[in-house]
């Protein structure tokens, strides 16, 4: 078990691009089990999680080349069934939320699917019941085997059916499609998440011969086709880096650009950053984040305390509250995070309180954060890291710290950010990777 130790303090320069979008690729991975004709992907990140799951369906027998690392050729020709009920494969997969996604596509091609339990980050519960209630519209039958800890999904034929999804889940929505995308007939698909990466895989999945209608909104139809062929796809810039690498700059008062960002498909995350005081020059497909002394957290018009919240795109995403809470400690004013999604995201603030930070937990979906005007500056400690992005939020306030951090635990930073040490080292980072 690696950790790293973080000298802080350090003003940082230069330029960063974003690495593949993670979110994307667990998605767009999966769906290469959709056809037995090549299926290339670009741009994917060099992170645990993806390289579990390739790794995944290699076991599978997906033929799988690598020319790049972040290039891969992918052929589901010759797909061992089976192992998705192996003990190999529920702790393999049981590391990785992500192989959730596989069901879909099993059960769009091959009637038939395996969902372990699964694994991922520890944020609080995050239940399969979209995943599960959609097959079951489109025909499949459920069942929970207590004895191997699997549910299984068998579908002899799926049907095209209307569907309210409860909540607008972002890879319970891209199951679906998948499994909906070779089902007899049409498929209504209401109240879907309709994220960027939602997106890419809907438009991958029409260059692969699928007929879905409605991308981009929260309403899609899907025409069931028998067959869908090979294609090319790369990956969308991560907008969950870019938003991380905009906290960076401005927590260690650095002056860096952030090249190739993807910027028509950032939505809220520039303007919540403006709101938190932090100046931004856009140009082209770069931002540019000037050093700033110090940036002031806004207000509402009418006075009172900011609020910044998750909630479904085109609304903020979840996976970027721990990065405004970090940056808001160092801001002069004060904001209330709201984190609607997850009950235990909010529990790293403990280790910013360690740190200096003033921060009130309200309860576990609310922390009230009181900015220190860069006054009294947070101070190195050891910590753990216990989900991706309270990480490197962690790792983001240590750089900005006096005196020396170690974050331990960091595989799970590892899992979300590709050679992050290596990257930010470069732009003049003081971090080492040590091992136990």
């Amino acid at each position: 078990m690696y950790s790293f130790e973080v000298t802080g303090g350090k003003k940082l320069s230069g330029e960063i691009v974003p690495q593949g979008a993670k979110n994307e690729a667990l998605q767009v991975i999966s769906a290469v089990l959709l056809t037995p004709e090549q299926v290339t992907i670009s741009n994917i990140p060099d992170i645990l999680d993806v390289n579990l799951l390739i790794e995944l369906l290699g076991d599978m027998g997906v033929k799988i080349q690598r020319p790049t690392r972040d290039k891969c050729i992918f052929q589901a020709d010759d797909i061992n069934i089976d192992y998705l009920h192996s003990e190999t494969y529920r702790k393999k997969s049981g590391r990785l939320r992500g192989a959730v996604m596989v069901a879909g596509p099993m059960l769009s091609r091959f009637r038939k699917a395996f969902i372990p339990k699964p694994g991922g980050d520890k944020i609080g519960r995050r239940r399969l019941d979209t995943h599960i209630v959609g097959f079951e519209k489109l025909g499949a039958e459920f069942s929970y085997a207590t004895e191997d800890s699997f549910f299984h999904l068998q579908a002899p034929r799926l049907q095209g059916s209307y569907l309210l999804l409860d909540e607008p889940s972002v890879t319970g929505t891209a199951n679906i499609i998948m499994a909906a995308v070779m089902a007899k007939g049409l498929t209504t698909l209401y109240n879907a998440a309709c994220e960027p990466y939602i997106q890419q895989l809907c438009k991958m999945l029409n260059r692969m011969g699928a007929q879905i209608n409605g991308v981009g909104s929260n309403l899609l139809t899907i025409e069931g086709v028998s067959y869908l062929g090979g294609t090319e796809h790369t990956l969308l810039p991560d907008m969950i880096e870019t938003g991380s690498f905009i906290g960076l700059a401005a927590m260690t008062q650095s002056d860096i650009t952030i090249r190739n960002v993807g910027l028509e498909n950032l939505g809220l995350i520039p303007d919540k950053f403006r709101q938190l005081g932090i100046e931004m020059e856009f140009r082209g497909d770069d931002i540019h984040v000037p050093s700033q002394d110090l940036y002031e957290i806004q207000t509402f018009l009418d006075g009172s305390v900011l609020t910044i919240y998750d909630h479904p795109w085109p609304g903020l995403t979840p996976d970027l509250l721990s990065i405004i809470l970090v940056v808001a400690t160092q801001a002069r004013g004060s904001v209330l995070i709201h984190q609607k999604m997850f009950e235990s995201r909010l529990f790293f603030v403990d280790k910013l309180i360690d740190m200096g930070a003033q921060i009130i937990l309200c309860d576990p979906h609310r922390a009230a954060v009181i900015g220190l005007a860069r006054e009294q500056k947070l101070r190195g400690i050891t910590m753990s890291s216990p989900d991706i992005r309270a990480g490197v939020s962690l790792l983001i306030a240590a750089l900005s710290a006096e005196g020396k951090s170690v974050i331990q635990n960091i595989d799970q930073i590892d899992r979300g950010y590709q050679y992050i040490d290596a990257r930010l080292n470069r732009l003049g980072a003081g971090i080492r990777r040590v091992g136990e």
